[in-house]
């Protein structure tokens, strides 16, 4: 099945992205080592400052520096390859994050957990390419109109994520709970189509619960151009996260895996453990610090700290964090290197 994915002058050898897991998951090791298989490698910029020493007394700053940092490294470690940064609208100081992938010439930056109205502006005058995340195709019209009126521009691409993803989730509960939520295939084939009626050339990539060659092809027959996926690349050495949390997608069962309301606002999908029964039961968790990550964030209401919670998972106290994962984590059974992977998930454009 050949499929040529390019992302305005960005021709990566597979059509295979990444995608950005935070906090901590997918850094530089993990982006590079993907980056150079021929994907696309993506950096989360979620609190990726959480290992600097001054990250609880100025945030901002530890995540500023992190940033800079990270994104070196990574080129440093692909220098032929394409990295790019994944940003959630919903972070407090989105734009300056955004000043700062711009400033060390990141190559890409995609933007979901809200609708990145803003972005074209915050990248002018640079090479940077911009790709929102969207779950309908009112959200990619949405997101074209706005950013065509302000910016006269449109997406360099767009990733479609369905309700399989992982992290934070652009759907209701309900209809996650309910299994009623739009299939992944139905809203690209639904947002490929609506491209193609207005003559516009860009590519559509396919995200969400996409474990197989399988899952690849539907995807790519139902229209897109390439597919990015996540929750495969945490079962990896070069992955950036600790061996306890990998293991935890490794001891992962179907039934464990839930729904659950993020402070974000938007629901999320997460391994059950004991800290999600703690919060699912309504029980408040102390919260001591505020890091100062999310715009909506009032922490005398919130149920939890959402930078703790993932900080806690990521470093290896699973039991005591928040773990997300997409809805085919539990298929994942042994580690791989990220080289085996992407070998494998190349024979589905053979």
């Amino acid at each position: 099945m050949k499929v040529n994915l390019k992302i305005g002058d960005l021709k990566p050898k597979l059509p295979i992205i990444q995608g950005g897991m935070g906090v901590g998951v997918s850094l530089s090791s993990l982006a590079s080592s993907v980056a150079n298989c021929g994907g696309i490698g993506i950096i989360s910029g979620a609190q990726i400052g959480f290992r600097e020493e001054d990250f609880a007394k100025n945030p901002l700053e530890a995540n500023k520096r992190a940033l800079a940092k990270e994104i070196r490294k990574a080129k440093e470690l692909a220098p032929n390859g394409i990295i790019g940064l994944n940003l959630m609208v919903a972070m407090q100081n989105y734009d300056e994050f955004v000043k700062v992938a711009v400033k060390e010439k990141i190559d890409l930056i995609i933007s979901g957990a809200g609708l990145p109205m803003d972005l074209p502006e915050l990248v002018k005058g640079s090479s940077v390419k911009i790709v929102p995340i969207v779950s309908s195709l009112r959200a990619a019209k949405l997101i074209m109109r706005r950013w065509m009126k302000k910016s006269l521009r449109l997406p360099d691409a767009i990733v479609v994520e369905g309700p399989l993803a992982g992290g934070h989730l652009g759907f209701l509960k309900e209809d996650l709970v309910d299994d009623t939520s739009q299939s992944l295939t139905e809203i690209v084939s639904e947002v490929v189509d609506h491209l193609k009626k207005e003559k516009l050339d860009i590519p559509v990539i396919g995200a969400g619960g996409i474990h197989s060659v399988s899952d690849i092809k539907e995807v790519i027959e139902a229209g897109a151009s390439g597919v990015q996926i996540a929750t495969r690349f945490v079962a990896t050495h070069e992955c950036d996260a600790s061996d306890e949390f990998k293991q935890a997608y490794l001891n992962s069962r179907k039934e464990d895996i839930k729904i659950m309301m993020s402070p974000v606002g938007l629901p999320g999908r997460a391994i059950e453990n004991e800290f999600l029964k703690k919060v699912e039961m309504g029980n408040k968790v102390k919260i001591d610090k505020c890091y100062k990550c999310i715009r909506k964030c009032n922490p005398a209401e919130t149920p939890f700290c959402i930078t703790k919670a993932l900080v806690d998972s990521v470093e290896g106290r699973t039991e005591d964090g928040l773990v997300f994962v997409g809805a085919k984590a539990y298929m994942l059974d042994r580690m791989v290197s990220v080289k085996e992977l992407m070998k494998e998930l190349e024979q589905a454009f053979v």
